[in-house]
């Protein structure tokens, strides 16, 4: 298993975690069994969005004894009424929910405590500016709630709670598909159909933006809805008309800026280890470029996605990673310490470029490498 540091948190997060419908509607023997599995896989995050009090008991009793080294993200503005979850953002129900889920988890505190489905800019503001959002402090300076997160499908409501300040964590969905998809506050547009009608060019600059902004800020980034609820699965299903495997689609979500780790909605067994299989893979196997590339509809002519098809160098160079820290610095409009510093240690930089262009053979996105290194080499100084 790969842990990775979940932001500015500090906490250092399996990046293959478990969302939790795979637990729904199990017996407490089955969740235990399934959580047993999990763990012994080195996983050790879970995302627990949903109120259900079975739900919670039963992960609560499997993670009995062993609480220290779990980390729980827990959702704020859940609620559980007449057998069926809902949101609120009524103060008094938030407070409540909370208080159970804790008794039900069999914890004093969440690692993370996330401020439930936020799409819409007006619903942002009435979070931020209203009681909810300082809840949420107050329970964080009690200690039983460590960091505040945010759950969102939207880019542009994700930009704003990165840069309040107080979110330390975002809740986003990632994946080639919607990574396409401009911003907007309707969650269904996003595997709606009529949504990939059209040709569809290079990744939504508000979501690159976001997965950018969180890289420097050190807003850490879990991810959901990894398989576009299992459409990027199927051949049929997919808008691209290509099945992905859950690995690519792990790794393609892994390799976005910002990103420590998937949440990934395993229903059983088979499902879990189709997930854990990203640990092992070949760079074969992570491949997500096979699966993108030369497609009629959509495109990403030009645009680094990370995939690291130019590798190997002739001169050593680590292409994707100096073409990410350069986008970073782009973005900022400046070179932020902290990217200057990760760009530092690699062991060859841009300005090692002999110009041989054997990486542009090999991209299959038709990107400019060469150029791109001389401009990397121009900003950093070498």
């Amino acid at each position: 298993m790969e842990y990775r540091t979940l932001g500015r948190t500090g906490l250092r997060v399996s990046a293959v975690a478990l969302g939790c419908e795979g637990f729904m509607h199990k017996t407490a023997e089955e969740v235990k069994a399934d959580m047993d599995y999990a763990i012994s896989n080195g996983i050790n995050f879970i995302d627990i969005y949903s109120p259900n009090p079975e739900l919670r008991a039963n992960i609560g009793a499997a993670l009995a004894g062993r609480r220290d080294g779990f980390v729980i993200q827990g959702h704020l503005c859940t609620v559980w009424e007449e057998g069926q979850y809902l949101r609120t953002r009524d103060p008094r129900k938030t407070l409540a929910s909370f208080e159970l889920q804790l008794r039900q988890l069999r914890t004093d505190y969440l690692d993370i405590g996330m401020i439930h489905y936020v799409d819409a800019e007006s619903d942002f503001r009435e979070v931020f500016d209203g009681e909810i959002v300082r809840i949420a402090e107050r329970l964080r300076a009690e200690g039983r709630i460590r960091h505040i997160g945010l759950s969102s499908h939207n880019p542009k409501v994700a930009l704003l709670a990165a840069r309040t300040g107080i979110v330390d964590v975002v809740m986003f969905s990632v994946n080639p598909c919607y990574d396409l998809q401009p911003a907007g506050e309707q969650v269904e547009a996003l595997w709606a159909e009529q949504s990939y009608a059209e040709a569809l060019h290079n990744v939504d600059p508000d979501r690159e933006r976001l997965y950018e902004l969180c890289e420097r800020t050190g807003v850490g980034i879990d991810v959901m809805k990894v398989y576009g609820g299992g459409d990027l699965l199927s051949e049929s299903n997919s808008p691209f008309g290509r099945a992905m495997t859950p690995v690519q689609c792990l790794h393609y979500a892994l390799t976005r800026p910002g990103v420590a780790a998937v949440m990934v909605g395993c229903r059983d067994r088979e499902e879990m280890r189709a997930a854990l299989a990203w640990c092992d893979a070949t760079p074969a196997e992570c491949d997500y470029a096979s699966a993108m590339a030369g497609l009629e509809r959509f495109s990403w002519r030009g645009h680094c996605m990370y995939c690291g098809h130019c590798a190997p160098c002739t001169a050593g160079i680590d292409i994707a990673s100096v073409n990410k820290f350069h986008n970073l610095a782009l973005a900022q409009g400046e070179i932020p310490e902290t990217v200057r510093e990760h760009y530092k240690t690699l062991t060859r930089h841009a300005s090692d470029c002999v110009g041989c262009g054997a990486c542009e053979t090999r991209c299959p996105f038709g990107v400019e490498i060469v150029e791109a290194m001389r401009r990397a080499a121009e900003r950093f100084g070498y």
